[in-house]
């Protein structure tokens, strides 16, 4: 089944909607969204890391602070 969104013509704030509506709809069935298996990876990955305290932890304004510093 194709679904066309008038993709061109919508808003950000009208596409983060939508995305959002797609979203909660997914969630409602999450069993019958598998999770791709390199998503395990990169959870034991993680989970290793704050083990062996090498995880850096950041607040949301020095995250975003970095994230923006990425994207120049």
């Amino acid at each position: 089944m194709d679904v066309a969104l008038p993709l061109d013509r919508m808003t950000a704030a009208e596409k983060l909607r939508a995305m959002e509506e797609i979203w909660a709809d997914l969630c409602r069935e999450s069993e019958d969204v598998p999770s791709p298996v390199w998503h395990a990876e990169i959870l034991r990955d993680r989970e290793q890391r704050i083990a062996d305290g090498t995880s850096r932890f950041l607040d949301v304004a020095e995250a975003k602070r970095v994230v923006r510093e990425r994207l120049k």
